[in-house]
């Protein structure tokens, strides 16, 4: 097999099993790490999981992480499938938000949950959308690079954000800078708050309904790329340019339709922070969302079902790192961060590694069976 020949993988092998296989690497080194520094790594690991999976409060909030993460992930997804790398997750987020927050703050008060809850959720995935579809423009008719454009849009998001809430959304006499609190009709219940309702006890937690909205994003998106004509001609245009514009399909509307789609799922990381768990405004409630989508959807390989499990995987890390800080105090949120390096490592810019012996394995494993057909 050349080393310059491309490698091709069964669908199911390239999603679900290489994924494995870059995150068994990335634990073995990290595991090599932790030992170096006099730790015991079967002790960090079985700490580390017990702290995101080992009780109903710990799992509420690894699933209250990957929540969002399933938004930015997705939001890197659309787009890579339309041949564009998104970058702007974070700013798209912030700019949703806002658009949340906004209708929020204005119409709250006089508006019941029924009607202001999906009205803050269309405001935001338009207000996501709008902001990604400049750099798609300036993409698909000036020709600027779509990588340098969305990074320049996440400054200009976080000091758009900014100047609003330090000179005019800021509530009065708060020394924060943060919004008044948004009222009743705006808050988005707590998976506690819902169970309730059925009867069923469970711990307060950040956790909230939002959850099922990531989980309806994520099957709406596998649908829409899969099952779908728009899908289709997404996914050709994103594969190559040339031949779908061959095929009558439009580059430059694509371009924008998938930079839309991506903003608009971007934009409901608001929905869950704001109206699920904050209840304001804040300056910094994205807090790298957006970038640790990147890792997300490079993991996911870029489907639905591959984000969605690892988004798990980094809540769990942001969980169960919490919980393990506690216990171990040697081991410090820097080795967190560096656990998930490895993980990125692995799983992005050598994610093609173990993909030779993965074809390999498939072949000898198909030989047989091939051999007995051919008798």
């Amino acid at each position: 097999m050349s080393a310059h020949q491309p490698i091709e993988l069964p669908r199911w092998i390239d999603i679900g099993v290489l994924p494995l296989v870059n995150l068994a690497m990335a634990l073995f080194v990290s595991g090599l790490v932790v030992a170096g520094i006099g730790l015991d790594p079967v002790q960090v690991i079985t700490l580390l999981v017990k702290g995101a999976f080992g009780s109903r409060s710990g799992f509420s909030y690894t699933l209250y992480y990957a929540t969002t993460f399933v938004f930015t992930g997705l939001a890197v997804a659309v787009a890579f499938h339309g041949g564009l790398f998104n970058i702007g997750g974070e700013g798209q987020a912030m700019i949703g938000g806002l658009g949340s927050a906004l209708i929020a703050l204005a119409l709250a008060d006089r508006l019941p949950a029924a009607l202001m809850l999906p009205l803050m959720i269309a405001v935001g995935a338009a207000a996501g959308a709008a902001w990604a579809a400049v750099p798609a423009a300036l993409q698909a008719w000036r020709g600027s690079h779509i990588v340098i454009t969305t990074i320049m849009f996440n400054f200009i998001a976080s000091a758009l954000l900014s100047y609003l809430l330090v000179n005019h959304l800021k509530e009065p006499g708060n020394m924060a800078v943060e919004s008044r609190a948004f009222a009743a009709s705006a808050h988005m219940p707590g998976l506690h708050e819902a169970l309730a309702w059925l009867g069923i006890t469970w711990p307060k937690t950040p956790l909230n309904l939002s959850v099922l909205l990531a989980a309806l994003s994520a099957v709406g998106v596998a649908l829409l790329l899969w099952k779908t004509r728009v899908g289709y001609e997404l996914r050709a245009s994103g594969h190559s340019p040339d031949a779908a514009h061959y095929a009558g399909i439009r580059p430059r509307r694509q371009i924008l339709l998938s930079m839309a789609l991506a903003g608009a799922l971007a934009g409901q990381v608001g929905i869950n922070e704001l109206a699920g768990v904050q209840g304001r405004l804040l300056l910094d409630y994205v807090v790298g969302a957006g970038f640790t989508g990147i890792a997300v959807s490079l993991i996911g390989r870029n489907h639905p079902l591959g984000i969605v499990m690892a988004s798990l995987l980094f809540g769990a890390l942001y969980q169960g790192g919490a919980e393990l800080s506690f216990e171990m105090p040697a081991f410090s949120r820097d080795m967190v961060a560096t656990l998930q390096g490895l993980i990125v490592l692995f799983s992005g810019a050598m994610a093609m590694v173990a993909a030779p012996w993965l074809a390999r394995a498939h072949a000898w494993l198909r030989r047989p069976a091939a051999g007995a057909a051919h008798g």
